[in-house]
């Protein structure tokens, strides 16, 4: 089976009709997901942004489409009970007429200030742990495919109990190792990494993109070719799907070009 491209939508805005633009852009490019965040802000004062509401935001998505996937990457189990989550879930999967991909994660050092914010213990690792695999339990009786999202070796061996485990961020070489891990206790999860690019029309307009920010070591940068050769690597050492987070997220025309990417990896 050929490797399969997810987009994340932009989720950190106030008007939520810029991710179902977003969202029906990437549907009408070919891609074959999208993906909502589950947080409750972006940032620290005085650049704090707002954030649309997961699951509000996944069932505009999948009203407002037919074709493609809809998904969250990643729901956080430490914020809403298992029960509550999965209902969730089996709600947007009725909406979406089948088309949802329920990925969890237990949260970290990011999600922490969000959790005490908001009166919700953030816990111990194996607290966390502990929803986890409450909340993958609660989602597998859904009709859906369930995905357990994190790089810690707690999290990755909450992946046989799910369908899929994915990866957000590093190195070809890193993903390689990781999967190895997972394979040891998931033998047949579907891999699935996830990373922030920059692109544009070709190399020369991504890297004028480039130029105008400060950007991470780990940012791939590049034109649908360049972007899908350096993706390549990734599919090579086993990812299934990759999932890609723009950094102008809000950019329609960054669908088409991932649409190209998705038809040159194949």
């Amino acid at each position: 089976m050929s490797v399969r491209v997810g987009l994340t939508l932009p989720s950190f805005v106030e008007d939520p009709e810029i991710p179902i633009r977003m969202a029906q852009a990437a549907e009408a490019a070919d891609l074959d997901a999208v993906f909502v965040f589950d947080h409750l802000w972006r940032g620290d004062p005085p650049n704090r942004r707002p954030a649309l509401e997961c699951f509000t935001l996944l069932g505009a998505v999948a009203a407002e489409t037919s074709r493609i996937h809809v998904g969250t990457l990643v729901a956080r189990a430490t914020l809403r009970p298992a029960a509550t989550l999965a209902n969730s879930f089996l709600t947007a999967q009725r909406v979406s007429n089948g088309r949802l991909i329920a990925a969890i994660g237990s949260g970290d050092s990011h999600s922490k200030a969000e959790n005490e914010a908001f009166g919700l213990e953030f816990g111990t690792m194996d607290d966390r742990i502990i929803a986890l695999h409450d909340a993958v339990r609660a989602a597998r009786e859904g009709d859906y495919p369930v995905w357990v999202g994190g790089r810690a070796a707690q999290v990755r061996e909450v992946a046989a109990l799910a369908d899929g485990w994915n990866r957000w961020g590093g190195t070809p070489t890193r993903l390689s190792a990781d999967i190895e891990l997972v394979r040891e206790v998931a033998p047949h999860a579907t891999i699935t990494w996830g990373g922030l690019v920059l692109t544009g029309d070709d190399d020369a307009a991504a890297l004028a993109k480039a130029e105008e920010r400060t950007l991470a070591d780990d940012v791939l940068v590049g034109g649908p070719a360049r972007l899908a050769d350096q993706l390549g690597e990734f599919v090579e050492r086993g990812a299934e799907w990759v999932i890609l987070g723009p950094i102008d997220s809000s950019d329609l025309d960054n669908a088409a070009n991932l649409g190209e990417v998705r038809r040159l990896l194949g």
